[in-house]
């Protein structure tokens, strides 16, 4: 196994660059080629958008079969949300179905730091409980499980991550014993290094170190708790964004193109749940880990509210400052108190909400790489990124388009 981390600009170090093949980056990244159609089709039965059963929302979140808002009936201490996501890789371990979970836990060092780590107890899982801020090679830890002899597993991952592990799945399977794989996937929002992550919290509060607990919730807020049990929701517009360094996000997670994790059997996130997770069933296997949790989740149909399109521009507008080295625009303070009023009560809620989280996310990729890296943008960006951005006025060049 390959210990070095990678040094291409273009990396967030999912761990394929630490095995024995690290030459399989050039196939199984996402930041290089990918082909997102030909691999919903081998996961997920067909692409986003095709046969019958696919719906509109699919342009944006990806092919699924069914659509929830959910929370656990008794959520899980130490959880980010109610624990959906850690509970259902418990009760595979539970029920046997699989023999190991690769998942992230804190660092003994740093609790926001993520740590890859194999768990083959179900009463393990409960370390891997809420959120990690930081780069952590997840797939570097999958060869050494199937050598120790866990041929059935179940992996926790972020978009690039599954991305790759899709793409080397077949080669799992024919060369190293995989027989079956459950892959839970979390939508992705703007990773950064842990170090950035902590100048970040060291913004919000004069002791950081306190901060046990950081959520951006779809009602606009984010969420902070302490370890002395205070309690803090912050307006978005607060956010002390124009003080980070430009590089705070760095170039990958500002051009990801899969920002719903659309290649996992089982989505669960927050952004289209109002409230509660927003969980994205994909195929057969997500159902059956939807249903492994039995009585334990409470399910619902996910709302939708308001308008995106006018958020989507102001967003798309101090997105074109950013990617041309120009500040944030600031709102006057005098401003602030009734635009937070405001955006929670008109502003897109639920799955409007998700689209426009989207939207934003196909605009900034077009816009950073464009000024960034304007050479990968013929085999960077998917043909269903530049659909969502077209109604904003963005279109590619001759030199953009893949086909």
């Amino acid at each position: 196994m390959n210990t070095s981390a990678p040094h291409r600009r273009l990396c967030t170090d999912c761990g394929i660059s630490r095995t024995a093949e690290p030459q399989r980056c050039g196939s199984a990244c996402q930041f290089i080629q990918p082909d997102y159609p030909a691999l919903e089709r081998r996961v997920q039965g067909r692409a986003r958008g095709e046969g019958p059963a696919a719906s509109e929302d699919e342009l944006f979140f990806g092919p699924y079969q069914g659509l929830l808002s959910a929370r656990l009936r008794q959520p899980l201490a130490g959880a980010q949300w109610t624990g959906v996501t850690t509970r259902i890789a418990e009760r595979l371990l539970e029920q046997g179905r699989v023999d190991a979970v690769i998942a992230m836990a804190p660092h003994p060092e740093d609790r926001w730091r993520p740590m890859p780590v194999i768990v083959t107890r179900a009463e393990d899982m409960a370390r891997c409980r809420g959120m990690r801020m930081g780069y952590a090679p997840l797939l570097e830890l999958v060869e050494p499980a199937l050598a120790q002899g866990h041929k059935r597993l179940a992996v926790i991952g972020i978009p690039c991550q599954v991305y790759a592990l899709r793409a080397i799945q077949p080669q799992l399977e024919r060369e190293q014993g995989l027989e079956s794989l459950y892959v839970i996937g979390t939508p992705c929002s703007d990773n950064t290094t842990t170090e950035n992550f902590h100048h970040f919290l060291g913004l919000l509060s004069d002791q950081p170190q306190d901060i046990a607990y950081l959520e951006f919730r779809a009602d606009y807020k984010v969420e902070i708790r302490t370890d002395q049990g205070e309690h803090r929701l912050i307006p978005f517009l607060n956010l002390p964004l124009s003080r980070l360094k430009p590089d705070f996000f760095p170039l990958t997670c500002r051009t990801c193109v899969d920002y719903t994790n659309v290649l996992a059997d089982i989505t669960v996130g927050y952004m289209g749940g109002n409230g509660q997770q927003w969980l994205l069933v994909r195929n057969q296997r997500g159902q059956q880990l939807l249903d492994g949790l039995g009585e334990e989740v409470q399910t619902s149909a996910p709302t939708s509210r308001g308008r995106r399109e006018g958020a989507v521009h102001g967003f798309m507008a101090n997105t074109e400052r950013a990617a041309g080295g120009l500040p944030l625009r600031r709102m006057p303070a005098w401003l602030r108190p009734l635009v937070n009023w405001l955006m929670p009560r008109v502003g897109p809620r639920g799955l409007e909400f998700a689209r426009a989280r989207v939207e934003m996310k196909a605009i900034e990729t077009v816009l950073h790489l464009r000024r960034e890296a304007p050479a990968k943008m013929k085999n960077m960006v998917p043909a269903h990124v530049w659909q969502l951005v077209q109604r904003y006025g963005l279109k590619p060049g001759k030199a953009e388009d893949s086909d």
